[in-house]
C-alpha cells in the first residue's frame, strides 16, 4: 500500500474520530502531508549524516594534524 493511500486512510481515521460527517478533507489532508514527508525526511536524513561526516572528519583531521585554532588546546 502506498504511502499517499496509508496516510489518506490515517487521515480520514483521525477526522472521523471528531464526529464531522464526511472524511475527505482529513483524506486530503493526510494524502498531503504523506507526500511531503516522503520528500522531507530523506532530505533531513541526508543533510544529517552528512553533518555528522563533516564534523567526523574535522576532528580527524584535527587529530592527525593537530589543531590550527590556539584556543582548541592542543
Amino acid at each position: 500500500m502506498g504511502a499517499t493511500t496509508l496516510g489518506a486512510l490515517i487521515g480520514a481515521g483521525i477526522d472521523s474520530m471528531s464526529g464531522d460527517d464526511g472524511n475527505a478533507d482529513g483524506a486530503i489532508v493526510g494524502a498531503v502531508t504523506a507526500n511531503v514527508l516522503k520528500v522531507v525526511i530523506p532530505l533531513a536524513v541526508t543533510y544529517a549524516v552528512g553533518w555528522a561526516v563533516l564534523r567526523g572528519a574535522a576532528e580527524l583531521k584535527d587529530k592527525a594534524f593537530g589543531s590550527l585554532d590556539p584556543e582548541a588546546g592542543s
